[in-house]
């Protein structure tokens, strides 16, 4: 039993080693140019709306297609193996990803955090495994020991999408699933910090078959047998993604000040501009609306409803009281209009006894008179003829 663990361990390693672990230019060997930093808080993509852009990503096998469940890696035929790398690194910080892993004996999905001297962060799904994921760790490269790979719990990893998130310090690095802490790496566990992952690292995405007959025997044994390329497509679903930097705002570039490795050698400059995060200048209100956690998000909204709800209640008062003070001034208007009708009424009457009175002094007047009126009375009969 003892020695199937260790040849199951010694597998594990091989295998992480052989999928994922290669660099362009080890820093600690050699003079190599410094890595392009986040530059920013977080970035976030949803892979329901947007695809991988070529100045963010880079494929370095195969290609992703993309659909109603998110970026899909798939293996179609022996020897497809779609990976992917950010080209900016984080100094620390989060990644978290909406994850469901392909299905198929000897199948391997992973998501990696990497850096150009080789330290490593590992999640690693086998397709045949419906109730456990891998977690492992690798520091400088070194696959000396087989103790450092564990495996964790999760409902039905193939079947249903759940959050995997690495948060990674100074001090320590915690997995979690579904918000829920599964495993934790201290520093000083790891070989008193000389294997603790430390220095600038990109992120990356990948399915491949560790069950490929070309393989060895112990990675085809920890991948849980051979491939049957009969049963393709193989498919890994990435619904979404947030990555957080720690050294964020610090600068735009990290840069190895010696080959010790360690993070205090780290030198964070700024001597270029920040890169283009899918083709944006820039942490837009969007990306940081999704990179925030859920529990901020739900504050936030809470707080906005909050807000909304005493607006609304302001709105509705000063509603009720202008609705009160039209009534007011209504009455008040149609007071004043009855008092002028009334007072109009009365002129008009008025007006029409006058008139009576003069008509009636008029015709009661003698012929020939002048009248009160300045006019004269006239005799229908003699000297005059009506015409």
């Amino acid at each position: 039993m003892k020695l199937t663990t260790i040849l199951l361990g010694l597998a594990a390693l091989f295998a992480t080693t052989l999928a994922q672990t290669f660099t362009d230019c080890n820093p600690l060997n050699s003079t190599c140019p410094p890595n392009t930093a986040l530059g920013q808080s977080n970035y976030t993509i949803d892979f329901l709306q947007n695809e991988m852009n070529s100045k963010v990503w880079n494929w370095t096998a195969g290609s992703a297609q993309y659909g109603s469940d998110g970026a899909e890696f798939i293996i179609s035929t022996r020897g497809d193996a779609p990976t992917v790398k950010s080209k900016f690194y984080i100094f620390f910080g989060t990644v978290e990803v909406i994850f469901r892993a392909a299905k198929g004996q000897g199948i391997v999905s992973s998501i990696v955090i990497q850096s150009d001297d080789l330290d490593e962060i590992d999640w690693e799904w086998i397709g045949g495994n419906e109730t456990h994921v891998q977690t492992n760790y690798f520091g400088k490269g070194n696959t000396t020991s087989y103790d450092r790979a564990e495996w964790v719990t999760v409902d039905s990893p193939q079947d249903e999408f759940h959050n995997y998130t690495t948060d990674w310090s100074k001090e320590k690095i915690d997995f979690y699933i579904d918000g829920n802490i599964v495993r934790t790496i201290k520093y000083e566990d790891a070989n008193g910090g000389k294997n603790f992952p430390q220095t600038p690292s990109d992120v990356r995405l990948g399915i491949w078959a560790g069950g490929d007959k070309n393989n060895n025997n112990y990675t085809i044994e920890w991948a849980g047998g051979e491939v049957n390329y009969k049963d393709a497509p193989y498919t890994m679903y990435v619904k979404s993604l947030r990555i957080t930097d720690a050294a964020a705002g610090q600068g735009t570039q990290y840069e190895y000040g010696d080959n010790s490795g360690s993070f205090d050698s780290i030198k964070i400059l700024n001597n270029t501009a920040a890169i283009k995060l899918d083709g944006n200048d820039g942490e837009s209100m969007v990306k940081r609306w999704q990179g925030l956690s859920e529990t901020a998000k739900i504050a936030i909204g809470a707080s906005v409803c909050g807000v909304a709800l005493i607006a609304a209640i302001i709105f509705v008062f000063c509603c009720i009281k202008q609705r009160r003070a039209g009534k007011h001034e209504r009455l008040l208007e149609d007071a004043k209009f009855e008092k002028d009708r009334a007072e109009l009424l009365a002129f008009r009457a008025e007006m029409g006894r006058q008139r009576s009175e003069k008509l009636a002094m008029m015709q009661g007047a003698p012929t020939g008179q002048v009248h009160p009126s300045g006019m004269h009375t006239m005799n229908s009969g003699r000297g005059y003829q009506r015409y």
